[in-house]
């Protein structure tokens, strides 16, 4: 049996492969996850809720079944974390705020179950920011623990960073799955809105939520993307990928990361992508101020009940925000709506013509600090355009921080957009991870 850590730098499809294979053992997998995680876990405070005995039960269940020459599944005898909006039977849903909040379900969400059903063992609840907006969560960043990890998805992220679950699930409705996996750096992947089921999920904005994984490959992200969407998702093999850069994105990064992610280009087309410079659309002026004003109405209608109840136990960031929610007024709605439609419509040709739209994922690395969780702005046109997106580790800053680079594509080509996103992945070979 290999040792400990080499167990837990296991991915997800490494991990399924040995377990079919019976090189490993799920219960020795789950067991070493759980050692990290009692080791690491009070310095990173990735987790709101491990059960320990619950994944230990399941595993030696799922080696039961692989003795049986029963395979449930690829994720069979993998440990996954999930976010802690996302409800899994018999386990808490905090949602990162107070009691007043909290559920225990006895149902899983709709995600939770196909996991399950394709072998997943679900370690624990990972730690959000509250109801998954801007007020932080504990955790700290893997790599500097002085900084952010990134929200809303903060514990899942750092978790897979940490090596201590070799995936995890996260949300999105702003930049909450692709800016934490940048700032840890893992990939994250959020696949077209609808794509994957948010029953059983605490909602943020209903017409912006996305529920997508957190891995440290690519290949790995689309496999448990596909067990969440219910269908295989397999990327398709890229050679001379054509990618577009739009400078109007490149030059909102800060310069240590413009300078990078310019070479990282370079890397690329050097590699054999086909590199063009293009324009976004005169719509992209209006989908941010269109996206946050969905976000405000949404989420304030959704807490209006609740806030009304228990409005002294929400965070200083959501008591600021739910109040503007609730001014906004039906027309204000209507507008953003149909800019954020208009949006969509004008940028899906840009991104059919190419393989990818390349951009960075935030501004620069992770900011130091634990009282805010990073600028969201790059990720949300494609979170409100409802478009695929994923993001990659791309190198380190000059403090040992990651950076990244964002990938984004129509809704009917993921799976176009998952094959150029590991071609990148395979030129740039990002191999680092943090220390303890």
């Amino acid at each position: 049996m290999p040792p400990t850590e080499s167990l837990t730098d296991l991915g997800v499809r490494d991990a399924a492969d040995a377990l079919r294979r019976r090189t490993i053992t799920s219960v020795a997998l789950v067991e070493a996850c759980l050692a990290r995680i009692r080791e690491l876990d009070p310095k990173i405070q990735a987790w709101a809720h491990l059960d320990a005995d619950g994944a230990l039960a399941a595993a030696r269940e799922r080696d039961a079944e692989s003795a049986a020459g029963r395979v449930r599944g690829p994720l069979h005898g993998v440990p996954v974390g999930i976010k802690d909006i996302i409800d899994v039977a018999g386990m808490p849903t905090t949602a990162g705020a107070r009691a007043f909040a909290h559920t225990r379900p006895t149902r899983d969400a709709t995600v939770v179950a196909r996991l399950r059903a394709a072998g997943a063992v679900v370690v624990g609840k990972a730690h959000t920011t509250q109801f998954a907006y801007r007020d932080p969560a504990p955790t700290r960043n893997p790599w500097n623990h002085e900084h952010t990890p990134g929200g809303s998805s903060s514990g899942s992220a750092a978790a897979v960073a940490i090596r201590m679950v070799p995936a995890a699930l996260g949300s999105q409705t702003v930049g909450s799955i692709l800016r934490p996996a940048a700032y840890c750096g893992v990939v994250g992947l959020k696949g077209p809105h609808g794509l994957v089921p948010v029953d059983g999920i605490v909602p943020l904005g209903w017409s912006l939520d996305h529920i997508g994984p957190f891995a440290r490959s690519v290949a790995d992200t689309a496999v448990v993307l596909g067990v969440m969407a219910g269908r295989e998702i397999v990327p398709t093999s890229a050679s001379t990928p054509r990618l577009a850069v739009a400078r109007q994105l490149f030059d909102r990064a800060d310069a240590g990361l413009r300078q990078h992610l310019d070479a990282v280009v370079k890397q690329l087309a050097a590699a054999g992508a086909q590199v063009s410079e293009v324009a976004l659309p005169r719509e992209f002026g209006e989908i941010h101020a269109a996206g946050q004003v969905i976000l405000e109405s949404e989420a304030a209608a959704y807490h209006e009940a609740m806030f009304a109840k228990h409005g002294a136990d929400y965070g200083p960031g959501f008591a600021a925000m739910k109040p503007i929610g609730l001014k906004r007024s039906a027309v204000e709605y209507v507008v953003a709506n149909r800019a954020r439609h208009a949006f969509r419509d004008a940028v899906i040709p840009l991104l059919e013509a190419h393989d990818a739209l390349l951009s960075p994922t935030a501004l620069g690395p992770a900011p130091a600090g634990l009282g805010w969780t990073g600028d969201a702005s790059l990720c949300a046109p494609w979170s409100s355009a409802g478009v695929p997106s994923i993001s990659i580790p791309t190198g380190l800053d000059a403090t040992g921080l990651p950076l990244a680079l964002q990938l984004i594509q129509a809704p009917s080509n993921l799976e176009r957009l998952l094959g150029v996103a590991a071609w990148c992945e395979g030129v740039v070979a990002f191999r680092a991870k943090p220390g303890a």
